[in-house]
């Protein structure tokens, strides 16, 4: 049996890491359409991969564990990459606190359990999490330990404290990072990292949907007004994966990496 990597989002940026780490792996992607989970999985087969598509819903505990017993079928799970997620232009709060908030949370959880001695892992956030000013010692607390089940039942996280999808979105993409930094003391005790990385604008489908949404011109002058003078990839995005998931980043892990082409600090700083 092949060693397994579990691959949650069927987007451009999940299968470019994919791409990068997966050879001579066994694939299993989940996602929520089993008819693109099966097109990407086609699609790297063709390229000499080795996957299997499995339909996933990230809010359900149960449908993660599914995906987790599929993968353990095949072999024993040594890395994950979570690129699952939606989009504060297409989603609801309720949607975006049940799928990024708490499904990440799940996941990081129950994969952290099985995942094998020397694994590893990568969650794809977001930079909206660092716009979001600080919340306080005790909220960050709140987020990163909170059992995950009593997550959603958080005072920060009501509805009557929440503003918007966008906040609702920044509030989920900072409880990531935080519960990557708790996750990654319990994943230590199996000697395995997990690491998240921050992509501001990433030129996917996903990112096309947001150009063309409400915040489409606020979306473009970001990038365009950022250090870069421009969108990013996903192959880039893939780089900095790459750096984390491979022995040479054995150093590192809870940690968050924000890639976004300097946006941020424009935001805050740019004149």
């Amino acid at each position: 049996m092949k060693n397994v990597m579990l691959l949650t989002g069927a987007g451009q940026i999940g299968m470019a890491i994919a791409r990068r780490m997966g050879a001579g792996m066994k694939i299993v992607i989940g996602d929520k359409s089993p008819q693109h989970a099966a097109l990407v999985a086609e699609t790297m087969n063709r390229a000499g991969f080795d996957t299997v598509p499995v339909e996933m819903d990230l809010s359900s505990r149960d449908s993660i564990l599914v995906l987790i017993d599929t993968a353990r079928s095949c072999g024993e799970i040594s890395m994950l990459v979570n690129a699952a997620g939606v989009s504060p232009s297409q989603a609801s709060v309720e949607a975006i606190l049940r799928v990024d908030l708490y499904g990440t949370a799940v996941l990081l959880e129950e994969v952290g359990r099985v995942i094998s001695r020397g694994g590893v892992g990568v969650t794809v956030s977001s930079q909206s999490g660092h716009r979001l000013p600080a919340l306080g010692e005790e909220a960050d607390r709140l987020l990163a330990t909170t059992p995950t089940e009593e997550l959603l039942a958080l005072e920060i996280l009501q509805p009557c404290n929440i503003r918007d999808t966008l906040h609702a979105y920044q509030l989920a993409k900072r409880c990531n990072v935080k519960r990557v930094m708790a996750e990654a003391v319990k994943w230590g005790r199996r000697g395995a990292r997990i690491n998240s990385i921050s992509p501001g604008i990433i030129v996917t489908p996903l990112a096309l949907d947001e150009f063309n949404g409400p915040r489409g011109d606020f979306y473009k002058e970001m990038f365009a007004r950022c250090p870069a003078g421009r969108p990013g990839t996903a192959d880039e995005v893939a780089n900095v994966a790459e750096l984390l998931m491979r022995p040479r980043g054995s150093f590192i892990t809870g940690s968050d990496f924000l890639v976004d082409g300097g946006a941020t600090a424009s935001y805050f700083y740019g004149a």
